[in-house]
């Protein structure tokens, strides 16, 4: 099973703190993207096996980008990661097609749970 991971966030901080935890568990981050238009673009192009997505980006929700992933065939596993978590916001997410969804701050065991949870 391939381990090529996107990462989805706005703050460089955060993208930089996954990005760490999973390398250090053996998975290959493909791509790195600051914002909407970008994670789409860089799930068709690098086409990884799992996205962690923020859902608060400068110029998208990340439940809106799910529904793109879903419309236009990506296959990847999502994790959603985000300071929002209302249970409504949640539920949506895992409705769109998430595997799983962190609420920031989180702990690397819970990232690492989510990952392992999405197979």
């Amino acid at each position: 099973m391939s381990k090529r991971v996107l990462i989805v966030d706005d703050s460089l901080y955060m993208r930089t703190v996954i990005r760490d935890v999973l390398e250090a568990e053996g998975f290959t981050i493909v791509a790195e993207a600051s914002n909407g238009e970008e994670a789409i673009d860089f799930a068709f192009e690098y086409e990884p096996d799992y996205i962690t997505l923020d859902n608060i980006l400068p110029d998208m929700i990340g439940t809106d980008i799910l529904k793109v992933f879903k419309d236009e065939g990506i296959n990847a596993k999502v994790i959603m990661i985000s300071a929002v978590g209302q249970d409504s916001v949640v539920n949506t997410g895992i409705r769109l097609g998430a595997v799983d969804y962190i609420i920031k701050p989180f702990t690397n065991k819970q990232l690492l749970e989510a990952m392992r949870k999405a197979g």
